[in-house]
């Protein structure tokens, strides 16, 4: 079963009505908890991360090798588009690590967050923590969840009223915007790291400074040593924008032009997770190219799953979905953007009104 994004969730049953259990005993997520379970799904697999780690750190290294043999010459743009794809992959190793996926150890987590984040990729575990752990307890949430507050984008057409600044002025274009300005997310993701390094959540901030500023240094050192200046900010810029736009687009297809949620309208846990994301059909290739996050409704109900048993969990949540009439909604790659943009189109109609466009 499927549902509309344009469909809004206060129309869906309040939490209250939610509160009996599909099986008789319990909520509708402690039914759809057993099967999962019982299924095997919430198994740590330490084989498969083993494997995942292995081959991303590898590409890693063979990339900067690459690097450095080919020396002072524009063929390094090629080496700066593969890195760009190996930066997205470490960003979502460094997001597994983050859930608890890959250790039980919540320090090892940690570590294994900071070296990929931090050092590999100059992306603060921290800042990135504190931000996805409000995005997973409220998704799609207007006030509550960072991911679709309204700064250079909105969200919905209330945040297009209100709008200010930046937002005000772009944002009756902003689904035709949308991709150029994912060319800047990866030089965001520096910037708000680095930033977040001064805010109270933010804990061993020295550590997580140092490794930024390890990174940085490298980074830079790294194209300024062996590229002649010219050839040098042309790397940085390919690889820098390309990160954003693959990491963007990885991301973007997860909950945008989904409903959202306002003010004290409550769901039970299950349909706030299921109702505001979406799934994105593919094979293996998707599923790794998107880190798994392509089955988000899963991914979002079992935080702590291991990514490789996403697949298999989407045909239980699926069906037991349908049993409970709960709308799960799963498209295509392609359709996921468009849906994406034409939300973003749609919201943006108070301001084209107010520029009389």
């Amino acid at each position: 079963m499927t549902t509309s994004p344009d469909a809004s969730v206060a129309t869906r049953r309040p939490a209250g009505d939610a509160a009996t259990s599909h099986s008789g005993a319990g909520s509708d997520f402690a039914g759809l908890s057993r099967r999962i379970a019982a299924a095997g799904l919430l198994k740590r697999r330490p084989g498969y991360y083993t494997v995942r780690l292995g081959l991303v750190t590898g590409s890693f290294a063979a990339a900067w090798a690459a690097f450095l043999l080919l020396g002072d010459t524009w063929w390094q743009l090629a080496v700066a588009a593969f890195l760009a794809l190996v930066f997205g992959q470490v960003a979502l190793v460094a997001h597994d690590l983050a859930h608890g996926q890959v250790f039980r150890r919540r320090r090892h987590s940690e570590i294994g967050g900071r070296l990929f984040g931090n050092l590999g990729i100059g992306m603060s575990y921290g800042w990135w923590m504190n931000k996805h752990t409000r995005h997973h307890a409220h998704p799609n949430h207007e006030e509550l969840d960072p991911d679709v507050a309204p700064d250079i984008l909105v969200w919905s057409a209330e945040q297009a009223r209100s709008s200010t600044g930046l937002a005000r002025l772009i944002g009756g274009r902003q689904a035709l915007l949308f991709f150029p300005l994912l060319t800047l997310e990866g030089f965001n993701l520096h910037v708000a790291g680095v930033r977040a390094l001064r805010s109270p959540f933010m804990k061993n901030r020295l550590l997580e400074g140092a490794l930024l500023l390890l990174h940085c240094a490298a980074y830079l050192s790294a194209l300024f040593l062996v590229l002649s200046p010219g050839k040098a900010v042309a790397f940085l810029v390919v690889n820098q924008c390309l990160f954003g736009v693959y990491l963007g687009c990885t991301f973007a297809p997860n909950h945008k032009g989904m409903p959202t949620i306002t003010g004290e309208q409550r769901l039970d846990f299950l349909r706030r997770q299921v109702l505001t994301s979406r799934n994105v059909r593919g094979g293996r290739f998707t599923d790794a190219m998107l880190g798994g996050l392509n089955y988000q409704i899963e991914h979002h109900l079992f935080p702590s799953m291991p990514t490789v048993h996403l697949r298999r969990a989407r045909v239980i949540v699926r069906q037991y979905c349908a049993e409970i009439g709960v709308p799960y909604h799963e498209t295509g790659l392609i359709r996921s953007y468009r849906e994406a943009l034409t939300h973003l189109h749609r919201v943006g109609e108070p301001i084209r009104r107010r520029h009389g466009a």
